[in-house]
């Protein structure tokens, strides 16, 4: 159990770093590359969430969803363990979403308006988290 809690951390520890890194500015005053760079923080920050995830399952002997659809999956079944809540679950489908366009679109087609909730929210979403995570893992 112990090692899970370790690769917890880290991953907690690479979602504070890309937190950090992102902009507190107007996502409108960045150049096209600097706003691909948010949304590759964006990206890390939303894979790390589905990292931690994995983890509890693991910890818990849950299996972890297979196939097309597993990161949706994956959140949905986190709520059905009692692991996230819906109101987290809402939150999160918002950085999946998201992470879904990133990864099958062009990074030089980002509209920073719809990029600018994501960060603006992505604090206080990772405190949110990681409180659920801790009481799912007591």
């Amino acid at each position: 159990m112990l090692d899970y809690h370790l690769r917890i951390e880290a991953e907690y520890e690479a979602i504070e770093s890309a937190l950090s890194a992102l902009p507190d500015r107007p996502l409108s005053a960045l150049s096209r590359l600097e706003l691909a760079g948010v949304a590759a923080l964006l990206h890390n920050f939303y894979n790390g969430i589905e990292n931690v995830l994995k983890q509890v399952f693991l910890s818990k002997a849950f299996s972890i969803p297979q196939g097309e659809s597993w990161h949706r999956d994956l959140l949905v079944s986190a709520v059905g363990k009692e692991i996230l809540s819906k109101r987290l679950l809402d939150d999160l489908k918002r950085y999946l979403a998201f992470r879904h366009f990133f990864g099958h679109g062009y990074a030089l087609n980002l509209i920073p308006e719809r990029i600018q909730p994501l960060v603006r929210d992505a604090e206080s979403v990772f405190v949110n988290f990681k409180a659920e995570i801790e009481n799912a893992m007591c």
